[in-house]
């Protein structure tokens, strides 16, 4: 039964997420439009449209919800492998959707002041390389700047 849900919403959401869904959807709006004199836009006449798009987005979320909890789970396994991959990288960072939210924002903010200490690196060599490009002496600095 999964299996059937996940091949259906897959297929759905192609097909709803094409220029020609959309393209249909504006064309039956506007025939709704032009229909509205006809009807004497009465209650039924509204009545139409605003059910056929209540259903429609009803039944949308959830095979948008479907869609979305693949993509991020397969997005997620994919990033775990980079980082298990990564002799460097912390192994820690696996499963981060696990942490509660005062643990993501500890982490975000420890994030948060390393790019600020590296933007700034960058910057300080950004200007000793801007002051002499031809000079040794320089480019020692710049150096030590990257093994601090």
């Amino acid at each position: 039964m999964k299996d059937l849900f996940r091949k259906f919403s897959h297929k759905t959401s192609e097909v709803v997420g094409s220029p020609v869904a959309f393209i249909t959807a504006l064309f039956i709006l506007i025939l709704w439009g032009i229909t509205g004199p006809i009807f004497h836009f009465s209650d039924t006449w509204q009545l139409v449209i605003n059910t056929a798009t209540t259903i429609i987005t009803f039944l949308m979320v959830f095979l948008i919800q479907n869609t979305q909890n693949r993509d991020a789970k397969a997005l997620h396994l994919k990033l775990d492998e980079l980082i298990r991959s990564n002799l460097g990288a912390r192994n820690t960072m696996v499963d981060l959707e696990e942490l509660s939210d005062d643990a993501l924002e500890r982490l975000q903010k420890q994030f948060r002041q390393m790019g600020e200490h590296y933007a700034h690196h960058s910057r300080q060599i950004g200007e000793v390389a801007d002051i002499s490009d031809d000079s040794d002496d320089q480019s020692d600095e710049v150096n030590d700047l990257f093994d601090e």
